[in-house]
C-alpha cells in the first residue's frame, strides 16, 4: 500500500460538506469528492458525548488533531479512512450546526467569531495521508488505527472487513435512531446504537450454533437482503415481549437469543408467567433476581440461577446444636434421614463439618429460609434430596 502525506486546509476539506440531521450522519466533503463516512467507518458519535467543542477549540488554540487517513480511490476521489468524527465536528461547526462556549459561558457560532477566528479555523491545515491499495490492504489498515480513546468495537471492524450491501442494510435497521422499535429492543438488549450493538445482537442470535458472524457476514456479504437476520431478531424480542407483559429493569441484557432457542417450543401461560415474576422479585431471600426468567422459564428446575440466601451461621448453628442434643439424648443420628434408615449410620453423630444446612420445605415450594425450616442433613443425604 502507498501513502503520501498531504496538508489539507480546512476550507477545503470542508467546501461542498453536507450532514443528514435525521440520522446524524455525515456525507460529503471536498467539494463532493471526498466521503466522509463510507460503508465501513463507524456511526458518528462526537455529538453523543460532546466532544464536538474540544475539537473546535484545539484549532483556535492551536494544538494539533492528529494524522487524518484517506483512501485514494482510482476516480481521484477520497473515503475517509480515520478522522471521521474530527471532520464532522469542524464541518458542522463551520456550517453553523454547532456551536462553542466562550469564557463567558456563550454560545459562539462559527459566524458570530470575530474574521480572524474565522480564517485561522479554515486556513488551519489538517495533515492527512492519502491511501492507495487494494480493497484488502486498505480494511486491513483501517482495522489497525484508531481515533485515541475511541476504540473499535468488534462489530465496527467486522463492518470494515465485510463492508458492501449486506452491511449497508443492516445498518441502515440496527444503527437508525429514528427506527421506531428501537425503545421496545432497549427493554430487552443492553446495546450502543451508535456503536452497532444491536446489529451485533442480531447477528449473534440468528447464527447461533451453526457458524460464527465472521463467516455469516462473508457469505452474506454482496446481499442486500437481511431479512432472515432482521426476521430472527424480530422473533426472539416479540417472544419476550408476548410472554412477559411486564417489563423490568433486570430483563435488560439477558441471553434472550439462547433462551427463545431452548424454550420457545414451550407453551406458557403469560398471566401466570407475570404473577410469578413478580412473586419472586418480591422474595428478599432471592439473590440473583435476573435469574428469575430462566427459572420460570424452565419451569423451576433450575433453582441455582436464583441463589437463593443461605441459612445464616447463627441459624446453622442452633440447628446443628439442637440436633446434635437430641440425638445423643436418644441414641439416634443427628441427621434425622439416617437416623430412620437402617444402615450403619443410623447412629452416628455427624460432625459440623460432614452436615450441610437444609430447607425443610423447599424454597421452590414456598419454603422460607427462616429459623423453623432449617435441618441440618449429612451431605450424602443432602445432596441425594435436591428438591424433594
Amino acid at each position: 500500500m502507498k501513502t503520501v502525506l498531504v496538508p489539507y486546509p480546512i476550507r477545503d476539506v470542508v467546501e461542498g460538506f453536507s450532514y443528514n440531521q435525521s440520522e446524524e450522519k455525515p456525507l460529503f466533503g471536498l467539494g463532493g469528492r471526498l466521503t466522509i463516512q463510507p460503508e465501513y467507518q463507524r456511526n458518528y458519535i462526537y455529538a453523543m458525548k460532546k466532544m464536538d467543542a474540544a475539537v473546535i477549540e484545539s484549532i483556535l488554540k492551536g494544538y494539533p488533531l492528529g494524522l487524518l487517513y484517506f483512501n485514494k480511490l482510482p476516480d481521484q476521489r477520497f473515503e475517509v479512512l480515520d478522522g471521521q468524527q474530527r471532520i464532522t465536528s469542524i464541518g458542522r461547526f463551520v456550517k453553523g450546526q454547532l456551536f462553542i462556549l466562550d469564557e463567558n459561558r456563550n454560545e459562539q457560532y462559527f459566524h458570530s467569531l470575530p474574521k480572524d477566528k474565522q480564517d485561522l479555523i479554515l486556513n488551519t491545515e489538517l495533515l492527512v495521508y492519502e491511501c492507495e491499495g487494494t480493497e484488502s490492504e486498505i480494511k486491513e489498515w483501517f482495522k489497525t488505527i484508531n481515533i485515541p480513546g475511541v476504540q473499535l468495537e468488534e462489530q465496527e471492524i467486522l463492518n470494515a472487513i465485510y463492508s458492501g450491501p449486506f452491511v449497508s442494510k443492516g445498518k441502515e435497521e440496527f444503527s437508525n435512531r429514528s427506527n421506531a422499535n428501537v425503545n421496545k429492543w432497549a427493554s430487552y438488549v443492553n446495546a450502543n446504537l451508535e456503536r452497532q450493538g444491536y446489529w451485533e445482537i442480531a447477528l449473534k442470535w440468528v447464527t447461533a450454533g451453526k457458524e460464527t458472524v465472521s463467516e455469516y457476514m462473508g457469505r452474506n456479504r454482496n446481499k442486500a437482503d437481511i431479512s432472515e437476520v432482521k426476521n430472527h431478531f424480530y422473533t426472539v424480542i416479540d417472544w419476550v415481549d408476548t410472554l412477559f407483559t411486564e417489563v423490568h429493569d433486570e430483563m435488560k441484557g439477558l441471553e434472550w437469543g439462547r433462551l427463545y432457542r431452548e424454550y420457545s417450543s414451550t407453551p406458557y401461560n403469560p398471566k401466570t408467567l407475570s404473577q410469578e415474576v413478580n412473586q419472586l422479585l418480591e422474595d428478599p431471600f432471592i439473590e440473583r433476581r435476573r435469574g428469575i426468567w430462566e427459572y420460570l422459564l424452565s419451569n423451576k428446575s433450575k433453582p441455582e440461577l436464583l441463589e437463593v440466601r443461605v441459612f445464616d451461621k447463627v441459624k446453622v448453628a442452633a440447628a446443628y446444636a439442637s440436633q446434635t442434643a437430641k440425638a445423643e439424648e436418644e441414641g439416634t443420628s443427628n441427621c434425622p434421614l439416617c437416623a430412620v434408615g437402617h444402615s450403619a449410620n443410623s447412629k452416628r453423630i455427624y460432625s459440623r463439618k460432614e452436615m450441610d444446612a437444609d430447607h425443610v420445605t423447599p424454597w421452590s415450594k414456598g419454603g422460607k429460609t427462616v429459623a423453623d425450616n432449617c435441618q441440618m442433613l449429612c451431605v450424602s443425604h443432602n445432596r441425594a434430596k435436591g428438591n424433594r
